[in-house]
């Protein structure tokens, strides 16, 4: 079997590795959220398109190579795919489906999804810059901002799809000069349906090691000082109080503090 396979589809191979269940059911939406990309109008109009299993395609091997096949096509809306396996008890892993998070690069096709869920973490908290509907976004000019983070060396940011759903998203953002070049800020946002998940550890974990790779040795970051959840996943990560940034910001008609955090890596 080929064992090469289009590179937009690895995140999808990802997902299938860590699938424990034998049946999953998949929709094109979280297809396409995996992935990052729209799926082509051939998946969407031909049944044929899921079943091909040789050469020269290649997408088929994001869930033969985790010896998974197709089962169902709702075409246009859903895929079930199945693994015969004796090491899986088909009872236990269909009713307790392991939850699986891909952390990947935001990519251009993400612009509107990336929108829905930065208005609903702003909606859903008094602990972001901005409040709910005072983030004035587009589509057009979120694009304009993934194309920077694409082209850009040092600076990235990451989604978190959780189970084929936008799940949260963290921004490294480099040093403004040469001379802060070793730097960078993290900015970090979690809907609340997925508070107590591990997404934000994780996403805060791939922000870590991937400014290791660019040569990034400080991470720093802020937070209202009344936020003590995520104060709690800071500290746990390693990250230490530097200074308190006063009556820094005015919400809900109180000044509050933020707290200057950082770590070294």
């Amino acid at each position: 079997m080929v064992k090469k396979m289009e590179k937009k589809y690895i995140p999808l191979e990802s997902f299938f590795t860590e699938v424990a269940q034998s049946e999953v059911t998949l929709t094109y939406t979280a297809i396409e959220n995996i992935v990052g990309q729209p799926l082509p109008n051939a998946a969407y109009l031909n049944s044929s398109w899921w079943k091909k299993t040789k050469p020269p395609a290649t997408h088929f091997l994001a869930w033969m190579n985790s010896d998974y096949t197709i089962k169902e096509i709702d075409l246009g809306r859903s895929v079930t795919f199945i693994k015969e396996s004796d090491e899986i008890n088909v009872n236990q892993s269909t009713s307790n489906p392991k939850n699986i998070l891909i952390i990947r690069p935001v990519d251009l096709d993400d612009a509107r999804s990336f929108i829905h869920l930065q208005q609903d973490i702003d909606s859903e908290s008094d602990f972001m810059l901005f409040g709910k509907d005072e983030r004035k976004m587009s589509v057009q000019s979120i694009r304009k901002r993934i194309g920077e983070w694409k082209k850009s060396d040092n600076s990235r940011m990451f989604v978190g799809i959780l189970n084929g759903e936008f799940a949260g998203f963290v921004a490294v953002v480099s040093g403004p000069s040469p001379r802060a070049s070793h730097r960078a800020s993290i900015v970090i946002g979690v809907r609340k349906a997925y508070y107590g998940q591990n997404v934000g550890t994780s996403l805060m974990s791939k922000a870590e090691s991937w400014a290791q790779e660019v040569s990034i040795s400080r991470l720093e970051l802020t937070v209202i000082e009344s936020n003590e959840s995520a104060l709690a996943l800071y500290k746990k990560m390693g990250y230490t109080v530097e200074g308190t940034r006063i009556n820094s910001l005015f919400i809900n008609g109180e000044y509050v503090n933020e707290l200057y955090m950082g770590k070294n890596i």
